[in-house]
């Protein structure tokens, strides 16, 4: 016997089994999407059902559709074959490689539902969600007057205090108070540069850096000295100056 998995009907051979399969509309009678044929109909399905039955043998993770799980499969390998025209960077798929070509563009296409801000990426919209959706600080430091809205928040900030730093570079001797510096720590072993400035082909290991980098393309210079007319892309060059007034 076989049986539809879309209605549990069951058929004694295949061949009435796909006449019965034709007969369907290819709507999803649960969420009422509509699709171009069965197939991918069946595919959909699965979202309901829960049903992975692409399993990856490095890992316990398993998938809905054998392309996820192919995708999957190079994070492990480190093969990317989706290559960027416009930088040296590789994706292990497209998605990853179509969602870093906004980089190059001035296409913001993540608007925020609470503001007219827009973002190149969902990263960046969430964290800007923060601002409408800032939680009760009911997490008080007893050390300090600061207050946070979620406890993990409270114990990175208390290491400011007990300068604790349990975060260790497996490479040389650094520690630090949090998970984020040494992932920024690291770079400085692994080269990793993953910050790519739009109008040339550079790239750095912080935020930061690029932001400052980028002032050299649009002429801002935000730094001004108190002591003269002088302005400076970045504060070591206002510091570097403000000597020639100080001695």
């Amino acid at each position: 016997m076989r049986t539809c998995s879309l209605c549990g009907k069951s058929y004694r051979s295949r061949k009435n089994l796909l006449q019965h399969r034709r007969s369907h509309d290819e709507t999803c009678s649960i969420c009422k999407k509509t699709f171009r044929n069965l197939d991918i109909l069946l595919q959909h399905m699965k979202i309901h059902t829960g049903e992975k039955p692409y399993c990856c043998t490095l890992c316990p993770k398993s998938f809905a559709r054998s392309k996820n799980l192919n995708e999957h499969l190079r994070r492990h390998t480190g093969e990317k074959p989706f290559s960027c025209s416009l930088c040296d960077k590789s994706f292990c798929s497209s998605s990853g490689l179509n969602s870093h070509l906004i980089v190059h563009t001035e296409e913001k296409p993540f608007s925020c539902s609470s503001c007219e801000k827009s973002f190149k990426d969902r990263p960046q919209l969430r964290s800007h969600s923060r601002v409408h959706t800032q939680e009760k600080k009911q997490f008080g430091c007893s050390l300090c007057p600061k207050s946070f809205a979620r406890p993990e928040y409270l114990r990175a900030h208390t290491r400011i205090h007990t300068e604790e730093k349990p975060f260790s570079c497996n490479l040389c001797s650094m520690s630090f108070a949090n998970s984020d510096h040494l992932k920024v720590h690291s770079r400085i072993h692994t080269g990793e540069k993953p910050f790519s400035c739009t109008l040339c082909l550079k790239s750095f290991a912080r935020p930061e850096v690029l932001k400052a980098h980028s002032r050299i393309h649009t002429g801002e210079k935000p730094f001004r000295c108190s002591l003269c007319d002088k302005s400076f892309r970045d504060s070591s060059g206002l510091s570097a100056h403000t000597r020639v007034h100080t001695g």
